[in-house]
């Protein structure tokens, strides 16, 4: 039997295979996926979308060599209007979606976007920033990453994801395949690896160890399996970035709103759900402090 408890799910693991060139990363998400689902209410098709991109961007993260940010952003026409997912070099995640209107807990990628498209913005601590732009050409959220890595990178790339229930709780997981650049003519050993990741299922993908997931795929495979990486969902938000945020507002606007909200402003989170409220007295210490220090 397996002990849920002595494993933890929300890691990444990279790996390498020592007879072909070819290397991968293996993530599941527990705690952040169900951290992103909490304070909102989805529909089942957005839930499992938000999961597939939540697990799309920690892989994307970790094929990058670089310090700083990733978003993967998916915006459209349809009832979805928009699903992001925000996460770095540290493996720090938070997502969430938009919804305007009804979706069947059936409904297809096309069916909740629309008319859409995929944006992927890298930002470096160092360097230019780079954003890559892909159409939803694809049936399938990851058909259609799987598309950027060929325009982008120009390396076959494969993942196969997961979505699902574990311990009465929403999970995520995913592999991810791809060639070692500069290697040419593989093709056949790609679809084999391909075809062994392929039958992997979700229970196996929640439940167990990595290192066991990678021997029942792989057994007959040398796999060299590196140091695991932890994930965890992280929200940007703070009081100061909504002090900053409500400054750059002119006065006779936030007196408005002031009015109007009879006399708070409640600045909510959409990633985390947190709230943060001002009152008068909370604005007129801001204006003052903002005074002071222009003086």
């Amino acid at each position: 039997m397996i002990d849920n408890k002595a494993i933890n799910m929300d890691t990444l693991n990279r790996f390498l295979f020592d007879n072909h060139p070819v290397r991968g990363e293996i993530t599941r998400l527990e705690k952040t996926y169900q951290s992103i689902l909490e304070n909102h209410n989805y529909p089942i098709a957005v839930q499992n979308l938000l999961g597939e991109l939540l697990v799309a961007t920690s892989l994307l993260t970790a094929t990058l060599k670089f310090d700083g940010d990733i978003a993967v952003q998916l915006q459209g026409d349809g009832p979805l209007t928009l699903a992001v997912v925000n996460g770095n070099n540290q493996q720090e995640l938070r997502g969430v979606a938009r919804v305007n209107g009804e979706i069947a807990d059936d409904a297809t990628l096309k069916q909740m976007v629309g008319n859409g498209y995929i944006v992927i913005t890298i930002t470096p601590k160092k360097g230019e920033r780079y954003q890559g732009i892909v159409g939803l050409e694809k049936e399938t959220l990851i058909g259609c990453i799987e598309n950027y890595f060929m325009q982008s990178e120009q390396l076959p790339t494969r993942l196969f994801v997961k979505t699902g229930v574990h311990n009465n709780k929403p999970m995520a997981a995913g592999i991810l395949l791809q060639v070692l650049p500069a290697n040419e003519n593989i093709q056949a050993s790609f679809e084999h690896l391909s075809a062994l990741t392929e039958t992997i299922t979700g229970d196996e993908l929640f439940q167990l160890p990595t290192d066991e997931i990678l021997y029942r795929l792989y057994n007959q495979e040398e796999v060299r399996l590196f140091e695991t990486h932890q994930i965890i969902f992280k929200c940007g938000c703070s009081r100061q970035r909504c002090e900053d945020s409500l400054m750059t507002l002119p006065a006779s606007e936030i007196d408005e709103i002031l009015n109007e909200e009879g006399g708070k402003i409640d600045i909510h989170c959409d990633y985390c759900g947190k709230h943060y409220l001002f009152d008068a007295i909370d604005i007129a210490q801001l204006r003052n402090k903002r005074h002071l220090n222009y003086h």
